[in-house]
């Protein structure tokens, strides 16, 4: 009784400060005892509108930039609290100072660390990219954060993006697939998603003051789709400007990218936050469809005091609103948006309380990370490994923690089981000796985390190879396990990475394994494709990635065969870097401008940069050139066998084209395995790709059962994007479904028409 009476002393404050204060244009809806806008019975839009006419200028001003590093206020007099953000997306990251990256010295922020995203495209099935939100959502709701700051959806156009392990691939359906529920399930906890990096920042390098430029149609057939889907099927309800420019316009206030295409054709009615120190320019923050600046100033020590009032959103937009330089519709319309925000998260007081570093959180986190693992190769069989002998683990990787570093989804976990550990859990009747082979990073720090890890050793090169050598030669199975990590210049926010090879000499040590190895695993944890000189020498190859928490189980999981793997690639692994399209300066990393340009209020050298290989990215390129892969697009094996039956063909193009594609798995274990459909147009009048991915089903079988899996596709699998008339097309002709289990193993070929 007491709790209630002090609740409706609290609303009664609020419901009188709302009614009486100077500025209110609007009026206390008849007949109902509490102001609209605190009235849960009312829609969204409706409690918006009313505490829009409530508020000030001054208010509507001050809800549209950041109060510290990761937080924007509310409306205090209102009784709307101020709106939190925080990064992921494999994570919650721990908690720093009001205005500093600094750490905040906290002890309750350790958290759940999820697979990175390229690990979850690699799973290709959407039910877990739904756990994977709903499991993240539910960390950030109970840290109390409003706004997740991913996922991410750049497209890995080349090999050396340093953020890569961030995406979800280089294919556009792909991504646009696992994109979506990924976003549901963070929403579902009254969490934003905020999808980024919008649009086309492909490259970390030069990212501030690179200028793409790009056709349209490849604009709309390979970099947007992701975004599209995530706000049109997954109801994303905030947008991430990128750093890089488009158009010679930043694109956190970018007129076409933002006000004509994702808020005009796309109908997006949530908030454009900008990247970090993204904004650059009031005028142009204002006119081109920014509305929630973050990042601003705050970087440089020698800022003001009243830093957050200068910001571009700030004091600088409110004397150009009061002297009318700027109207109140386009303050308005901010206002609206953030507060829509508002009433979708914060002020939800329906949305659940979440969870932090559950069983279950950490069970998923094993899930997701086992299923995504690639078997690349398996000759002789020799994985899964038996329970039994000797087994030699090599590699800096088996033991470095990988949550910390990375950039801004750098993170503090409550523990990460690294591979030796889950190997060691694992095979306890096996004996498990362990040799470094090289020395990479030992710094294991990252804006004041620290793994705590003594990674320090004074070995040679040359002493080190000779010591895992030697120890080779007396096991039953040599695992290398090494790759990339996340330390600059290699999977790594700011800079990209600067060759395709592995680093700190890896080569020479699996070469020397492989001299003296019985049997031969090479395990690689990256967020990338990387070079293999080695392939023919190695029996088994096993691509990794950032697992997280629980990254040592999930892989020792695999290499056993307690989880039989059915992750496939998101990518293409070349041969040689060179094998990429983007393989000229102009286009990548691009050419600096001979003199400064003139952008806003600065004077900045920007880079052109040309996407002049357009829609041939990734497997594209690779088969328009007629280039062989190391291992290609949607590759991955398994410990079983399947064979995929004579597809039945159903329905229409125009309402909906049926393939039924019987599955059987002939081997003699249980396992998945993902059936992709691709689309190949026959003459067309524009080049079209060889083909395509239009569909794709992950299907669950025991020894010898069959299934059917049914893909669908329609109009929007055979359409290109025709630039002249800025529209979609579907030409009439003839068409093939080209039906297997990787973007190189295509055994069915349906012909259709339309």
């Amino acid at each position: 009784m007491k709790t209630r009476l002090i609740l409706s002393l609290m609303l009664a404050v609020v419901w009188a400060a709302a009614c009486g204060q100077p500025g209110q244009r609007g009026k206390q809806a008849a007949g109902n005892d509490v102001p609209v806008f605190l009235d849960d019975s009312k829609s969204i839009e409706e409690r918006v509108e009313d505490v829009l006419a409530r508020m000030t200028v001054e208010e509507k001003v001050a809800i549209l930039h950041a109060q510290s590093k990761f937080s924007s206020a509310g409306v205090p007099r209102l009784g709307i609290p101020e709106l939190w953000t925080s990064d992921g997306p494999h994570g919650i990251r721990p908690e720093v100072l009001w205005d500093k990256w600094s750490q905040a010295g906290w002890t309750s922020d350790s958290c759940t660390a999820f697979p990175a995203l390229t690990a979850l495209a690699a799973s290709w099935d959407p039910e877990l990219s739904k756990l994977y939100g709903q499991s993240i959502g539910q960390e950030a709701r109970y840290r109390k954060k409003d706004v997740l700051l991913g996922p991410g959806v750049n497209i890995c156009r080349t090999p050396l993006n340093g953020r890569s392990f961030e995406y979800m691939g280089e294919d556009p359906f792909l991504s646009s697939t696992m994109v979506v529920p990924y976003v549901q399930g963070v929403q579902s906890n009254g969490v934003a998603a905020c999808v980024k990096h919008y649009a086309l920042n492909n490259q970390e390098t030069n990212r501030f003051v690179t200028n793409v430029k790009v056709d349209e149609r490849t604009l709309y057939e390979i970099y947007l789709p992701a975004f599209k889907a995530a706000v049109q099927k997954g109801g994303a309800w905030a947008i991430m400007g990128s750093y890089n420019l488009y158009n010679d316009q930043w694109c956190c206030q970018n007129e076409y990218t933002l006000n004509g295409i994702l808020k005009g054709e796309w109908g997006f009615d949530g908030v454009v936050i900008s990247d970090w120190g993204g904004a650059h320019d009031t005028e142009l923050c204002v006119k081109n469809g920014l509305d929630l600046e973050f990042g601003t100033v705050t970087n440089n020590p020698a800022a003001a005091s009243n830093a957050y009032s200068n910001y571009y959103l700030a004091d600088p937009f409110l004397e150009g609103v009061k002297s009318g330089e700027f109207d109140m519709k386009a303050l308005d319309d901010k206002a609206r948006r953030v507060l829509r925000l508002f009433f979708r998260t914060v002020m939800d007081r329906n949305r659940p309380y979440g969870s932090f570093v559950s069983p279950e959180h950490i069970a998923a986190a094993r899930k997701i990370g086992a299923e995504s693992i690639v078997l690349l190769k398996n000759d002789g069989g020799v994985l899964p490994l038996k329970d039994e002998g000797k087994i030699l683990v090599v590699g800096e990787n088996a033991v470095k923690m990988m949550t910390v570093g990375g950039g801004s989804s750098s993170l503090k976990v409550k523990k990460e089981y690294s591979p030796l550990e889950g190997i060691k859990e694992r095979f306890t009747n096996a004996e498990i000796v362990y040799e470094r082979g090289y020395v990479g990073d030992t710094d294991g720090k990252f804006d004041g985390v620290s793994t705590g890890q003594d990674l320090l050793d004074n070995r040679s090169s040359a002493q080190l190879i000779a010591d895992a050598v030697t120890a080779a030669k007396d096991v039953d199975c040599v695992i290398f396990i090494g790759g990339l990590n996340k330390s600059l210049f290699q999977d790594a926010e700011g800079e990209d990475r600067k060759s395709y090879d592995l680093p700190y000499g890896q080569d020479d040590v699996i070469e020397a394994l492989c001299a003296v190895a019985k049997k031969m695993v090479v395990v690689i944890i990256s967020g990338n494709a990387v070079a293999m000189p080695w392939v023919d020498k190695v029996p088994a190859i096993v691509q990794d990635w950032y697992l997280g928490s629980e990254a040592g189980h999930s892989l020792a999981d695999v290499l056993s065969g307690d989880v039989n793997p059915s992750g496939k690639l998101p990518f293409t692994i070349g041969k040689q870097l060179s094998d990429y399209p983007a393989s000229t300066e102009a286009q990548y990393p691009g050419i600096p401008r001979p003199e400064p340009s003139k952008m806003g209020v600065q004077d900045v050298t920007i880079l052109d940069e040309e996407y002049s290989e357009g829609i041939y990215v990734g497997y594209r390129w690779f088969d328009h050139a007629s280039i062989a892969p190391e291992f290609a697009f949607g590759h991955g094996l398994s410990y079983t066998t399947f064979e995929i039956g004579d597809p039945k063909v159903s329905g229409s193009i125009e309402k909906g084209l049926t393939f039924s594609i019987p599955v059987k798995n002939t081997g003699e274990v249980a396992g998945s395995e993902v059936v992709q459909l691709y689309v190949s147009a026959g003459d067309s009048a524009v080049e079209r790709a060889p083909k395509e991915l239009k569909g794709f089903s992950k299907v669950y079988l025991e020894p010898g059962k069959t299934a059917t899996v049914k893909i669908t596709i329609d109009k929007d699998a055979i359409s290109y994007f025709d630039a002249g008339k800025h529209v979609w097309v579907a030409e009439k002709g003839d068409y093939s479904a080209l039906i297997g289990t990787a973007s190189d193993v295509l055994p069915k070929t349906v012909e259709f028409k339309y």
